[in-house]
């Protein structure tokens, strides 16, 4: 008879969502804040899948996401799990520090606020 203790893991663990904490979120919402009171941003959308966490970014609710801030725990150690894409696709900063990328959509509103 087998008496050992049931396993803490499972032979097919259950893999949590990937989602943005806390600290990331603030940083994200920084950006964003700024950039709705400056009348470009007006909705988003949080996805936490398994495999990355996605800040889609609209201008309008109806649109497509204009931006895509993503996070990617399985490229840490190569790329940098942080990306900011664009709406046609593309990457438009990758890196490791959330805070450098986000840096490519400040220069997005510096553009904005600029007087004629």
């Amino acid at each position: 008879m087998n008496m050992q203790p049931p396993s803490r893991n499972p032979a097919s663990p259950v893999q949590m969502p990937v989602a943005f904490n806390r600290q990331e979120m603030s940083q994200i919402l920084s950006v964003y804040g700024r950039m709705v009171a400056a009348g470009e941003w007006r909705d988003y959308g949080i996805s936490n899948l398994r495999d990355v966490a996605i800040f889609s970014i609209f201008r309008r609710t109806a649109e497509h996401p204009i931006y895509r801030i993503e996070k990617h725990p399985r490229l840490r150690s190569k790329q940098g799990m942080y990306s900011v894409m664009g709406m046609d696709g593309r990457i438009l900063k990758r890196g490791h520090d959330l805070r450098a990328v986000l840096r490519v959509l400040e220069r997005k509103l510096i553009r904005s606020v600029d007087p004629d």
